[in-house]
């Protein structure tokens, strides 16, 4: 009903707009009166206004590796710890990926120059890259932290197919909260998926716990029998996908690089499917002039 509502969801949809009218003018007066922190260093944030996936990790980690003594920093959704925790330090990965998050560990996996941190308090993990001589911040999913004075970068899909704030709809604010960036970026025209394969078997059973996982199909390559989604970041039980695959009589599982990093020693055959993001190269020049400002 979020993302790619049907004619008989409208009902509910608009039964729940009386809160969801509310709750977007919460976070609209949340946004207009708070007072932002100057860390007296770039931070650029990497959001977007629509619950679940919109490439904010892809174009982090493209973002990240671009650069010398950079701190990612993410709240580490999904994770088995709390409070603040380094997951990498100069591409030393420090803990497993329970205590990380299935995001957060992807990206200090795929950045071997940078540090990773997960904390819900960002100011306590934004002072502590600065301590450890960070010189540019990274803000995973970042743009509700309106206190933090930063570079919004907000990611969109390519189409919108329902543009109500939750619990009508997936958005996290009024659509229109998107000028308070100083960077929208929207799928396909400004950033494209480059999608590949690895270790591709005849038969394949897709086993993913991604938010909206509908949107891997028109990437899915052939040999897919069946599909198993699980909620957005929930661990795997390595006998139960077994019997999965078992059961359709699939060769191999076929997994994103997000899921991959929470089979860590998994005996079952794996085929991944691979992302990254071309990005427009004027675009990375927006985010360097603003970095340049602080030299």
């Amino acid at each position: 009903m979020l993302f790619h509502p049907k004619w008989y969801h409208y009902p509910v949809i608009l039964l729940f707009l009386p809160l969801s009218l509310l709750y977007g003018t919460w976070m609209y007066l949340r946004r207009a009166v708070s007072r932002q922190k100057d860390f007296r260093l770039p931070v650029v944030s990497v959001g977007n206004l629509i619950v679940g996936g919109s490439g904010k990790t892809p174009f982090t980690i493209a973002l990240a590796s671009r650069y010398d003594n950079v701190a990612v920093i993410s709240r580490g959704y999904g994770r088995q710890s709390r409070g603040l925790v380094e997951v990498s330090r100069n591409g030393k990965v420090l803990v497993p990926v329970e205590e990380s998050g299935d995001e957060a560990m992807l990206m200090a996996l795929s950045l071997p120059k940078a540090s990773v941190i997960v904390s819900e308090d960002r100011h306590k993990a934004i002072a502590l890259a600065k301590e450890q001589g960070a010189a540019l911040i990274i803000l995973d999913d970042g743009f509700n932290r309106v206190e933090i004075k930063k570079f919004d970068i907000v990611l969109e899909p390519a189409q919108i197919n329902n543009p109500f704030p939750f619990p009508s709809g997936p958005f996290r604010e009024f659509f229109w909260s998107r000028q308070a960036a100083d960077l929208v970026l929207k799928e396909d025209r400004d950033f494209e998926r480059e999608v590949s394969y690895e270790n591709l078997k005849e038969k394949m059973l897709l086993v993913t716990a991604i938010s909206n996982p509908q949107r891997l199909e028109k990437y899915l390559p052939k040999g897919v029998l069946a599909r198993v989604w699980l909620e957005d970041h929930a661990y795997f039980n390595e006998a139960a996908l077994a019997e999965e695959m078992y059961a359709h009589g699939a060769q191999s599982l076929l997994v994103t690089e997000k899921d991959l990093v929470k089979m860590k020693g998994f005996k079952l055959p794996i085929s991944q499917i691979k992302l990254k993001l071309k990005i427009k190269e004027e675009i990375f020049q927006s985010i360097d002039q603003y970095i340049d400002r602080f030299k």
